[in-house]
């Protein structure tokens, strides 16, 4: 729905490659989303380097919260992602959206980088960790049980040890459903990849273990939550280690396996039990009728 990105983050080459922003016309975006629901599409991904950003190039602006509001009306939609959020531009009024929009999917992926605020200054991100945590506080105070998954970057030129510890420290406060991490590796033609600050493999390897061990203590226990609540899963593909299996996700974006036929349940919603959790799964089995999705409300 927008292409390009005119952020100048210092560790990336992306503006470079794929040009400044340039929104879709809602028209258009519409249109398509119509014609793959025809098709017989049940979920639709807005997709936008900088998603938050939808709209500030056209005239007269248009926000990405009322793009998002328009979208999820089509009728026959049934479900609504979007990736990816930036933390300086995310509005509340998105979280607002979603948790007003039902076919919006109870999931958000803001990658916050860092949690130290020099290295999210040396990094030209434009946000602080405070700015990042309002945003998880008004997705915890707005949709308590949804899903928030992140990227972050350790061993970044400079990176303290201290630096490093904040980044946990973000970590532990949020509890990530997951987190894609990355080791710090210079790209040409990057302001960063030239600094002499660089740290050694041995630390930002370190520093990666660490903070995926803490990764996937949390998706354990994001996940066990699940246990003997009834989901509604979309059935994507056959569990290809075993066959008699299907493969779905839940609106948080957890895979499901459950026992069925992949020809006639491809495409379908269904509403399955959990019976296992794992760190980066679930499995269950079809709800008895009567069973309804298990719903967690906010707090009045």
């Amino acid at each position: 729905v927008i292409y390009g990105c005119n952020e100048r983050c210092t560790y990336c080459i992306v503006p470079t490659t794929r040009g400044v922003e340039q929104s879709r016309p809602v028209e258009s975006i519409v249109d398509e989303v119509k014609e793959l629901i025809s098709q017989g599409f049940k979920e639709v991904t807005l997709l936008g380097q900088n998603i938050d950003a939808y709209g500030r190039d056209m005239m007269p602006k248009r926000k990405f919260s009322d793009l998002l509001r328009v979208v999820g009306e089509t009728p026959g939609l049934e479900r609504l992602r979007f990736v990816t959020s930036h933390p300086r531009y995310m509005s509340l009024g998105v979280v607002d959206a979603v948790a007003e929009t039902s076919a919006a999917c109870e999931y958000f992926h803001v990658p916050f980088q860092s949690g130290s605020n020099a290295i999210l200054k040396a990094m030209g991100r434009g946000h602080s960790r405070e700015r990042f945590l309002s945003i998880v506080d008004r997705i915890r105070q707005r949709l308590p049980d949804a899903a928030i998954t992140a990227d972050v970057i350790v061993g970044f030129p400079g990176e303290t040890e201290q630096d490093f510890l904040d980044t946990l420290d973000i970590m532990e406060q949020v509890k990530f459903d997951a987190v894609n991490t990355a080791a710090y590796s210079p790209r040409p033609n990057t302001p960063a990849a030239t600094w002499e600050s660089q740290l050694t493999e041995e630390v930002k390897q370190d520093r990666l273990r660490r903070i995926n061990d803490l990764c996937d203590l949390h998706a354990e226990e994001r996940r066990a939550r699940m246990m003997d609540r009834v989901v509604q899963v979309l059935v994507e593909e056959r569990n290809v280690k075993k066959p008699t299996q299907v493969m779905g996700r839940t609106t948080h974006g957890y895979i499901v396996y459950f026992d069925g036929d992949i020809e006639e349940l491809r495409g379908e919603l269904v509403n399955v039990k959990i019976t296992r959790c794992q760190r980066y799964y679930l499995a269950g089995e079809i709800a008895e009728e009567g069973e309804e999705v298990t719903k967690i409300l906010p707090e009045v």
